[in-house]
């Protein structure tokens, strides 16, 4: 079935699942440096396969072509 054919609460129901499984996901960490926090973040990226690399790599180009999209106010935004 068709995104705009589908009942409001089908669409609800799949974001609700969609949020719990994100959180699930989540990885966090708190630091008090930026060399810490760099540090964090390259260890963190070394141990994500190549896929799960790509895919987030993929997930940010898509969300600056949305919101360049949406927000054309400025010359630089083509």
């Amino acid at each position: 079935m068709r995104a705009c054919c589908r009942p409001r609460y089908y669409l609800l129901v799949n974001l609700r699942q969609r949020s719990v499984l994100r959180r699930r996901r989540i990885v966090a960490h708190r630091t008090k440096s930026f060399a810490d926090a760099d540090a964090w973040d390259l260890e963190f990226w070394q141990k994500q396969t190549p896929e799960a690399r790509l895919s987030a790599l993929v997930a940010i180009r898509e969300d600056i072509r949305r919101v360049k999209g949406r927000n054309k106010t400025f010359g630089w935004e083509s």
